[in-house]
């Protein structure tokens, strides 16, 4: 993913809410049935994830894991993630409805 991709993946990611947490039982079978979900549904989400530091950067290694999934931008305890999907629903993707890309 180049630089001016990423600029308008966070720009567009900026006025997004959390549509999915990670809690003390780190990326969980279900928490990755929901990512999967929800970046199926809108390709850029945001990702909250509660611990320390180190909890924090476990989580987001372990993010790379999960296929075709990139990690645009990692600040604090969120997360802004991307994955392009095949058919993209005009009324959910958060990348059609910004009309950016």
């Amino acid at each position: 993913m180049n630089g001016k991709l990423k600029k308008k993946l966070r720009t567009i990611g900026h006025g997004l809410k959390a549509v999915v947490t990670v809690a003390g039982n780190g990326l969980s079978e279900n928490v990755i049935r929901e990512l999967n979900r929800a970046l199926d549904d809108h390709e850029l989400i945001k990702l909250k994830i509660f611990g320390d530091k180190a909890e924090r950067a476990d989580v987001v290694a372990s993010l790379s894991g999960v296929p075709d999934t990139e990690i645009v931008q990692v600040v604090g305890g969120m997360a802004l993630i991307y994955r392009a999907s095949r058919e993209p629903n005009p009324d959910l993707s958060n990348i059609v409805r910004a009309n950016l890309l």
